[in-house]
């Protein structure tokens, strides 16, 4: 019986990133709250990286920028 492998070929690409790479330094707005919804489970946890697909250093600085909307009330601390 043959098995098939279920997106094993699909690669995660990172969403901040260009195609020239990269840019520095890495950003991500705290006040962008539609895209760190996609980045936070529906109980407020951070996704991984290899669950987000997020390259290492826009991981931290989308920990940074969630953690900031949180203290600014954007995003709740903890799900319903």
């Amino acid at each position: 019986m043959i098995r098939k492998k279920l997106g094993k070929n699909r690669k995660n690409r990172c969403r901040f990133c260009t195609k020239e790479g990269c840019p520095r330094p890495a950003f991500v707005d705290y006040k962008d709250v539609s895209n760190l919804k996609k980045l936070i489970t529906s109980q407020g946890k951070m996704f991984s990286r290899k669950r987000s697909g997020l390259c290492a250093t826009f991981q931290r600085a989308s920990g940074d920028a969630v953690k900031r909307a949180r203290f600014m009330g954007l995003l709740p601390y903890v799900g319903e």
